[in-house]
């Protein structure tokens, strides 16, 4: 059965078997949504439990979703999925205390070390102040990358898209325009970072490429690449402050 009857039948029917059918023909863009947010969150959080999440989402998006509206499903459902598995990990303060701490420890050491070398420090030096060895220092990176991810997904999975925005019921049109400069702001002030810290945020969000990997192109170090990436973060989402509710 072709999807726009699938569409047809459940939005104008409720036909459950219908739904269904939708249900079995997206799962797979749920698990791979799920498998790179796995990848970047790291051993922190179970692959099983974010495909969980996620179905919630997509679940949601099928149950909302306009076949009136010219808008491709899996664009809406893939902001769907998305936002409910970030919802989920926020709700649940996924990111154990240990974490929080070796993500401050290192952002001093390695201001602490730049200050006294007048240059940025490589991993070794920074393995070495903190006494630990560098396989120790790479996994503590890895940790520290899944806490600082959620900040930016949150950030931009929050003020996503109009195609979202047109399906939020409450919305007025000020809402709307108030939402679409938040993303125009968000945009502009990507493209306004300092050149290496916009580098880490397009190698690592739009190519998905990994630390090491960006470390490699931009001849720096995993550590480096970290600092630049928290960084913009805080720099990205100090700027949207003042459109908190």
């Amino acid at each position: 059965m072709e999807e726009q009857s699938l569409w047809h039948r459940y939005k104008k029917n409720n036909d459950q078997k219908s739904k269904n059918l939708l249900i079995e023909k997206y799962i797979e863009l749920v698990k791979i949504i799920a498998g790179r947010l796995y990848n970047s969150y790291g051993t922190n959080v179970e692959y099983e439990d974010l495909v969980s999440y996620g179905i919630f989402g997509l679940l949601d998006a099928i149950e909302k979703f306009d076949i009136d509206k010219k808008v491709k499903f899996k664009t809406y459902a893939s902001i769907r999925i998305r936002g409910a598995i970030i919802d989920q990990l926020r709700s649940l303060d996924w990111v154990p205390r240990s974490v929080r701490q070796k993500s401050k420890q290192l952002e001093e050491t390695s201001r602490k070390l730049e200050n006294e070398l007048g240059r940025n420090p490589t991993d070794i030096e920074i393995a070495k102040e903190l006494n630990i060895s560098l396989k120790e220092l790479s996994n503590m990176l890895q940790q520290v990358n899944s806490f600082n991810i959620i900040s930016l997904e949150e950030t931009i999975y929050e003020y996503n898209t109009i195609d979202h925005l047109e399906y939020e019921e409450e919305n007025s049109p000020e809402n709307i325009l108030s939402n679409k400069e938040i993303y125009e702001t968000l945009e502009y002030n990507i493209e306004n970072l300092p050149e290496r810290e916009r580098q880490v945020i397009s190698l690592y969000y739009y190519d998905e490429l990994t630390y090491k990997e960006i470390g490699q192109i931009l001849n720096v170090s995993e550590s480096r690449v970290s600092q630049l990436h928290s960084k913009a973060i805080n720099k990205l989402k100090s700027k949207l402050q003042p459109y908190d509710k």
